[in-house]
């Protein structure tokens, strides 16, 4: 198979419901990208008594086929853990064991994690210091003054539409300032003030490039550097991971992260526990707790908003809660990324996909992530 010609986002035939996974697996390498190294101490995960997935689901008070629900999402890679322990795992199109797949917005899960290193280390203040403090801002826009608390909570106040068949949209601007129309610093400075903070959610992959900034003015230093010593090194990380850039070298923070299947698991093992990671605590036990909660009422479930609609899903500190109050919660990236976390059973799936459906409207039906999470949830159950 010819491989596709890419140099950058800008290249990659996104929402026209295209074959996508020749694209995703190796992005990383046909863009700019700044590369972490695999940890000096690489975790490889135990194996456990291996299991069959079930072979029917339910979802929208149907029975629903498992392998033609994962052959129709392009599902890459599957990964389930219990309790620490691998007990199945598949891959298929062009990704395997080391493929680097893109996460799209799995990394702002990854941002959130580093936002509250960030805050224990005491390089920010605390979470309800205004964000403009940290990094610079135009007078009046829309992070001027605004608390890092709603922004982790999508809830900024900045306008916002990721309407994803509309090429005029606000997601579309903020790729175009990605692969070298203006720069992601640029964009989140300049960035309009729709309503007042902290009443609606709104999700915006603004917030998290935002968070991204903070961090760089936090800490002096790239995300990919900080995150290498705080995430990549302590969680033994086995293979390289990239970040893709923007033209001056800032790091894609809302989407730009590209990593294994078994290295993306590792964050959702290390809040399965808390935060802890092989007896040490990597992020603060409160800062987890309050990150996968959905605690405000504008942040519930069924509250938030994408594009035009109301989800059913509630938001905490860049993961989303699952209705059903069930102790659990998911990162979720477009085309069907996940890593999803239910503590309860001690289990954490990674779903990487490249569903060629996505974005061609608006609806479940092609989109399919509350049906994932419905998948998601059976497996969880019968994990024995």
């Amino acid at each position: 198979m010819t491989e596709p010609t890419i140099s950058s986002l800008a290249d990659i035939p996104l929402f026209s419901g295209q074959s996508m996974h020749e694209y995703f697996c190796r992005l990383h390498e046909r863009a700019p990208s700044v590369m972490m190294n695999p940890s000096t101490s690489p975790y490889e995960w135990a194996s456990g008594p291996l299991i069959d997935l079930p072979e029917i689901f339910q979802f929208a008070g149907t029975e629903r086929s498992t392998e033609q629900f994962l052959e129709e999402t392009d599902t890459a890679a599957l990964l389930v853990l219990k309790d620490g322990e691998v007990r199945h795992e598949r891959y298929a199109l062009s990704a395997g064991p080391d493929t680097q797949w893109l996460s799209m917005s799995v990394a702002k899960s990854f941002i959130s994690a580093l936002v509250g290193i960030a805050i224990d280390e005491g390089l920010i203040g605390d979470i309800k210091d205004k964000i403009s403090d940290y990094t610079p801002v135009e007078p009046g826009s829309a992070y001027d003054g605004v608390s890092i608390l709603d922004v982790l909570q999508m809830s900024s106040g900045a306008r916002w539409n990721e309407d994803y068949n509309d090429p005029q949209s606000d997601i579309f601007r903020l790729s175009a300032a990605s692969v070298g129309h203006g720069t992601l610093d640029d964009f989140v400075a300049s960035s309009y003030r729709e309503q007042q903070p902290g009443v609606l959610c709104r999700y915006n992959s603004t917030d998290t490039q935002a968070l991204g900034s903070l961090l760089v003015g936090a800490t002096g230093r790239t995300i990919a550097n900080y995150m290498q010593e705080k995430l990549v090194e302590p969680l033994g990380l086995t293979s390289t991971s990239h970040w893709l850039i923007d033209g001056v070298g800032r790091e894609l923070a809302y989407m730009g992260l590209n990593m294994t299947a078994r290295d993306y698991a590792k964050l959702g093992e290390l809040y399965r526990n808390g935060g802890v990671w092989q007896g040490k605590q990597i992020v603060p036990a409160e800062y987890v707790a309050a990150s996968t909660r959905a605690n405000a009422p504008h942040t519930q479930p069924g509250q938030p908003w994408i594009s035009h609609h109301q989800w059913e899903i509630g938001y905490g500190y860049q993961w989303w809660i699952p209705a059903g109050d069930r102790d659990e919660f998911s990162a979720i990236g477009i085309y069907n990324q996940f890593v999803y976390v239910h503590p309860t059973t001690g289990v954490v799936i990674v779903k990487l996909s490249s569903n060629r459906s996505y974005g061609t409207s608006t609806e479940e039906h092609t989109n399919r992530e509350i049906e994932t999470l419905a998948f998601l949830r059976h497996v969880a159950r019968r994990v024995n």
